[in-house]
């Protein structure tokens, strides 16, 4: 897992913007990639950030990067909260969704619609995506916009601003560990 990769996919979640980002990568071997695994979130844990193996599947990895305290934040939303109910999930619990998403994430070809929720993408535009099926989005960007059009086109500059701030100060040097900041806390 290298760390371009890691810029290039999950810059506005190192950057406290967002609640996580998702990126596959390939893997030689479990141990060497859980050992890849636990030398990020050692390095990154005291900032914020965790790294998460969502599926395992023909030696390809999906992992999921994130900010507990955000995502905590965001279950505690009512909308949310609802939504992820209907679907079977604990919302009093992160590890039990994180549990019920890999577990949905390995039974299907399919991502759960509901993976929006976790990277921090508004809660009326999951269930619009999964209420019209992926069709009639009022805009396209990061997500399939079904709500406030004009929030989510700041959003998506604001995502595409700081992921080339960061590609540009990582490859001056800049290592992820002065570009991850610190929000350990909740928002």
């Amino acid at each position: 897992m290298s760390e371009e990769v890691i810029v290039n996919c999950c810059s506005p979640t190192l950057a406290g913007l967002k609640t996580g980002s998702l990126f596959s990568c390939s893997y030689k071997s479990r141990a060497e990639l859980f050992a890849s695994l636990r030398k990020y979130n050692l390095l990154l844990g005291c900032r914020g950030v965790r790294f998460f193996p969502l599926r395992l599947k023909n030696n390809k990895a999906l992992i999921y990067v994130y900010r507990p305290s955000h995502l905590v934040c965001d279950l505690k939303n009512t909308e949310t909260r609802c939504l992820l109910s209907e679907l079977g999930y604990d919302a009093d619990s992160c590890g039990s969704c994180l549990a019920v998403l890999m577990k949905r994430l390995c039974e299907s070809e399919e991502f759960p619609h509901e993976i929006g929720l976790f990277l921090g993408y508004p809660c009326e535009d999951v269930r619009g995506f999964i209420e019209n099926r992926a069709e009639c989005a009022k805009c396209v960007g990061c997500w399939k916009v079904y709500g406030d059009v004009e929030k989510a086109k700041r959003q998506f500059q604001k995502y595409k601003k700081c992921t080339r701030v960061y590609q540009r100060q990582w490859s001056n040097g800049k290592p992820l560990t002065k570009l991850a900041v610190n929000s350990r806390g909740a928002r």
